[in-house]
Order: C-alpha cells, then sequence, then structure tokens
C-alpha cells in the first residue's frame, strides 16, 4: 500500500489569503499530494503577541477560507498547545497520530527557506520531512536555488522546488489595508472578509 501524501501548510494566517490558497492548491496538484493539512500556530517564538491576534480568530478564519476544497484539512495542533509552538514537535504528534503510512511534506516560501538553520532542532526537521520551497515575489530565482544545493549538501536536507504561480498578497498589507478602511476583497475569501468584518479584527 502506498504511502499517503500530505502537504503540511503552516503559520499565523494573519489573516489566511488568497496567496496562501493558490499556492497550496498549485503544490498539491504538482506534487500529487493527497491532501494539505493547513496549521495556524498557536504562540509562534519569532512573533510577538502584539501582531497577532488570538489563535481561535486565526483557526476559524483557516476553515472558512478552506471549506468546499476536499483536499484541504486543518488542525489544531499547536493551536491546545501550551506555550510556544515548535515544528520539530509537531511533526513527530503528526507521525505519531496518523493511522496510515505516511510522507510529510513541509511547504515553505523562500523568506522562510532561509530561517530554516534557525528552527528548533532543525537537523531533527530535515530527518522528520521534506520540504516544498516555493519562490516569493521579490525573491532572487539564482540566490534561491543555491540556497537549497546549500543545504541539501550540509544537512541532506530533502528539499523540492516549486515553480508556482507568484501571487504578491501578504498579510501584513491586508492588516494595513483593514485599519485604514481600505478594501480586502479579492485579497482574502469572501468568508474571510465577513468574518474580518463581523469581528472587527485588525482595527486596533
Amino acid at each position: 500500500m502506498l504511502a499517503t501524501k500530505i502537504g503540511i501548510l503552516g503559520g499565523t494566517f494573519n489573516p489566511i489569503h488568497n496567496g496562501h490558497l493558490i499556492m497550496a492548491e498549485e503544490i498539491r496538484e504538482i506534487f500529487k499530494l493527497d491532501k494539505i493539512l493547513f496549521i495556524p500556530s498557536g504562540n509562534p517564538p519569532h512573533k510577538s503577541s502584539k501582531e497577532v491576534i488570538d489563535k481561535e480568530h486565526r483557526f476559524n478564519m483557516v476553515s472558512e477560507a478552506i471549506e468546499g476544497n476536499d483536499f484541504f484539512d486543518k488542525s489544531r495542533i499547536e493551536v491546545e498547545r501550551e506555550g510556544y509552538t515548535y515544528t520539530i514537535d509537531t511533526l513527530k504528534k503528526l507521525r505519531t497520530s496518523q493511522k496510515e503510512d505516511v510522507l510529510l511534506y513541509y511547504i515553505v516560501g523562500a523568506d522562510v527557506l532561509y530561517d530554516l538553520s534557525n528552527w528548533k532542532d532543525y537537523e531533527l526537521v530535515f530527518k522528520e520531512c521534506e520540504f516544498i520551497a516555493a519562490l516569493r515575489p521579490g525573491s532572487e530565482i539564482g540566490d534561491f536555488k543555491e540556497y537549497i544545493e546549500y543545504l541539501k549538501t550540509k544537512y541532506q536536507a530533502k528539499i523540492k522546488k516549486a515553480d508556482i504561480t507568484l501571487i504578491d498578497i501578504s498579510s501584513t498589507k491586508i492588516r494595513k489595508r483593514v485599519k485604514e478602511g481600505r478594501s480586502i476583497k479579492y485579497l482574502v475569501p469572501e468568508s474571510v472578509e465577513n468574518y474580518i468584518k463581523k469581528n472587527k479584527l485588525y482595527l486596533e
């Protein structure tokens, strides 16, 4: 029996936007993944609590955004963990919680790729999963390829490069637009836009 191929898309999702969804769907199709698991972070160690809204709001927006895509699923694994959430702990728990044999593919953008060697127990992370790295708008393709080769050579990391549509949308820009009273239509799913309005998020 073939192993189930699960793509993992982690992040603060503050908020989740159409760029995340397009990237996930394209990567799922290119690499023939069985599903994409969205994992909103609980208390990310690299971000201040001031800039990240409550984890339940972020989880709810992910739930709204992926509704209707049978290949997309979400997990509360990091939302429910006490203290800081680290990728190595998530990967280990995911592996032990799966009933069937699984192959885990952690999806990252170029900005995260350059930061991997600063992650907690990053060498163990490289052993627990493969990475799928997508170039971000504004990133240099030459530097991107070179750094992938460096990680492969130095740490025996398994990294696949994803050639996908580059969508220049960021959560930072969306938060700024909400605060300024500007439209975020077509940047996020309509259900996420309605959730932000209903709960008066990002106004402070």
